[in-house]
C-alpha cells in the first residue's frame, strides 16, 4: 500500500506527537496538530477529520506500512507509545520494503551503462544485513527492449555526471559521415534515448546552435577546466516534445502532418499514437482514419511512416508526400532488378 505525500506528513506528525511525552495527546489534540502542519507545508485550510487520524493510527499500528507502532491509549483518552524510545523514523525496513527495492533493482539492471545501479545493489545488501531480512529473488519478470551489443553505453554515467555538475567537456568524436575524428568542446545539456541508441544534446563552445552527438560515435571524454560552463538559453526538458526521433535544430518549427491509415493499421495507430499531438479528424465507414500530428519534419518521421508500408498515406504537406513517394519508388526499383 503506497502512502502518498499527505499521508506521510500525517504519519510523521503523529509520530512527533507521540514521541513528545511532555504533553498528553488526546485525539483532538493530534487532529489539531496535524491540521496545523498540513496548512504550514501544503496550504490546506480544510483541516483533517478525526476519522482520518484514527485510520492513520490503525495503519501505523499494523504491519501494512512496516511500522508496527506500539500505540496505546491511557485512561481511554491519551495516545502515546508504549515503548518510550519508539519512533517510526527508527523503524527498520520490512521484508516487503526489501522485496520492493529488489524488484525495482532487477528492472533497472536491464539498462546497461549505469554503474550506479551496482551501488544500489550494495546498499540493499547492507540493509538486508542490518535488518536480518533477506531476498533470494534472482529473476525479473519484466523485460524491456534492449541491445547489449550497442556501443557507447559506458559514456552514459560520466556524461550524466557532467550535466549535473555543469562541466565543460572536450570530446573526440567521429560521425558516420566523417572519415576522420574531430576534437570539440561542448556544454552538455541532456541525454536522450531513441530506439536503444543514446544521444547527447549539447552546444559547441564555438557556436550558438545545438548539436546532437551519438554516444556510440564518441571516442573519448575529458573535463575542460579552463572554460566556464554556459547554461542553455532554451527549454531543454521540452526540446524534443514536437519531435519523432531526435533530429531537430534550435528554433525549428513543427508542421501539421495529415495522414490516412488503412482499416488494418488504424487500430494500432489509435492504441499507440505516432505522437502525443495526434488528433483523429475522420473515421470512415470501412474503418480507415484520417488523423494529424504536429511534428518536426525529419528523417525519423519519414522512417516511421515508411514502416507502415501501404497501410499509411501522407496527405499533407505536399513536400513530405513527395519524399515518401520517392522513397517507395526507389525501394521498388531495388526489388525490380534481376
Amino acid at each position: 500500500m503506497p502512502a502518498n505525500k499527505l499521508a506521510l506528513i500525517r504519519y510523521k506528525t503523529i509520530d512527533q506527537c507521540l514521541c513528545n511525552r511532555q504533553r498528553k495527546w488526546t485525539l483532538e489534540a493530534i487532529v489539531e496538530k496535524v491540521s496545523d502542519v498540513l496548512y504550514e507545508y501544503e496550504g490546506r485550510k480544510d483541516g483533517i477529520s478525526k476519522r482520518t487520524i484514527q485510520l492513520d493510527i490503525q495503519n501505523m499500528r499494523s504491519d501494512k506500512l512496516g511500522y508496527n507502532a506500539p500505540i496505546i491509549v491511557i485512561d481511554k483518552k491519551y495516545y502515546t507509545y508504549e515503548d518510550k524510545d519508539f519512533s517510526i523514523t527508527k523503524s527498520a525496513l520490512s521484508k516487503h520494503d526489501i522485496n520492493t527495492l529488489n524488484d525495482v533493482l532487477k528492472v533497472l539492471e536491464q539498462f546497461k551503462g549505469f554503474p550506479s545501479f551496482e551501488d544500489i545493489s550494495t546498499v540493499i545488501s547492507r540493509i538486508e544485513a542490518k535488518t536480518n531480512v533477506y531476498n533470494d529473488k534472482k529473476v525479473s519478470y519484466i523485460q524491456f527492449e534492449k541491445n547489449d551489443l550497442l556501443k557507447g553505453l559506458t559514456w552514459i554515467e560520466p556524461l550524466h555526471e557532467a550535466i549535473k555538475e555543469r562541466k565543460v567537456l572536450n570530446v573526440i568524436y567521429q560521425s558516420f559521415k566523417s572519415v576522420n575524428e574531430s576534437a570539440i568542446t561542448i556544454y552538455p545539456y541532456l541525454l536522450k534515448e531513441y530506439r536503444n541508441r543514446w544521444f547527447l544534446l549539447c552546444k559547441k563552445s564555438s557556436s550558438s546552435g545545438v548539436i546532437l552527438l551519438a554516444l556510440d560515435r564518441i571516442q573519448s571524454v575529458e573535463t575542460e577546466k579552463k572554460l566556464k560552463y554556459v547554461k542553455p538559453d532554451f527549454d531543454v526538458q521540452h526540446f524534443f516534445d514536437d519531435v519523432i526521433g531526435v533530429t531537430k535544430t534550435l528554433n525549428q518549427k513543427p508542421s501539421k502532418v495529415v495522414l490516412k491509415a488503412s482499416s488494418y493499421q488504424a487500430p494500432y495507430i489509435l492504441t499507440k499514437p505516432l505522437h502525443p499531438s495526434q488528433v483523429v479528424n475522420t473515421t470512415t465507414d470501412d474503418g480507415e482514419i484520417i488523423f494529424s500530428i504536429e511534428v518536426i519534419l525529419n528523417y525519423e518521421l519519414e522512417r516511421e511512416i515508411i514502416g507502415f508500408g501501404d497501410g499509411l498515406e501522407v496527405l499533407s504537406p505536399r513536400n513530405l508526400r513527395k519524399t515518401i513517394k520517392r522513397k517507395f519508388e526507389l525501394g521498388l526499383d531495388i526489388y525490380n532488378k534481376e
